[in-house]
């Protein structure tokens, strides 16, 4: 939501104050690009040199926030209805609504709370949401959607009979989901599975990126379907600019 709204209100920048999926003692700035990418190792570079050159002299403007707000300077802004809309056109939110499945959603007490049931809930779909309430402690928990954090959810899949689970990280930017059975699918098998069906079902012809970290099943695939696959190093800040 945060890099489409970047690019929709046209902003020169965003910041996310986020652990990612690391405990909140880690919490930090996360820069999106005004094409709302994450930055580029040469802009990287340039925010740090501001702010080694802020830390030296000390200098840093403040005001108090009622005062921003006051002026105008700050304003609150909910981007989830212009997300919620440009992935309608995306996918067909309607038809996964009257699948008739129960999906269990454990967002991790992270950003995602609350965004499945946004998007799937008011038709034959039963939707239930664990772990909901947002809380940047993450409070017992370390916000990574791998098996070893997802107890509760595959236990909640196999309690309810649920068809599939789906969790994810602290800012909603992993994807975690585990099957019918509680068994956990690698974030390698489902970009592979990803990748399949935007290739055999929506008959979709790009090129494919992957970091030298993910599957070579990716590059099978390009084989199959005479796609080309690109691997860059590790991180959204490599692929973006391909």
């Amino acid at each position: 939501a945060i890099s489409f709204g970047t690019l929709v209100k046209k902003a020169g920048g965003a910041i996310v104050i986020t652990a990612s999926h690391n405990p909140a003692i880690w919490s930090g700035f996360k820069y999106k690009s005004e094409e709302g990418t994450s930055a580029s190792p040469r802009v990287t570079a340039e925010i740090e040199k501001h702010l080694s050159h802020t830390l030296t002299t000390g200098k840093i403007n403040r005001m108090p926030l009622s005062r921003a707000l006051d002026q105008g300077i700050v304003k609150y802004l909910d981007l989830a209805p212009i997300y919620i809309q440009q992935l309608a056109k995306l996918v067909d939110l309607n038809r996964l609504r009257q699948a008739k499945l129960k999906v269990i959603v454990d967002p991790m007490y992270g950003a995602g709370a609350g965004y499945f049931p946004m998007l799937l809930s008011g038709g034959a779909m039963q939707l239930v949401e664990i772990n909901s309430e947002r809380n940047p402690l993450f409070p017992g928990i370390q916000p990574e959607p791998i098996a070893a954090n997802l107890a509760k959810l595959s236990a909640t899949i196999k309690q309810q009979k649920a068809n599939v689970g789906l969790a994810t990280d602290g800012d909603a930017d992993r994807l975690g989901i585990v099957d019918e059975n509680g068994e956990f699918l690698t974030q390698l098998q489902v970009f592979a599975l990803l990748c399949l069906y935007l290739l055999e079902v929506r008959r979709e012809r790009g090129a494919m990126v992957r970091t030298l970290t993910s599957t070579t099943m990716v590059d099978r695939l390009g084989e199959i379907f005479n796609v080309p696959v690109y691997e860059t190093p590790v991180g959204f800040k490599y692929v973006a600019p391909i």
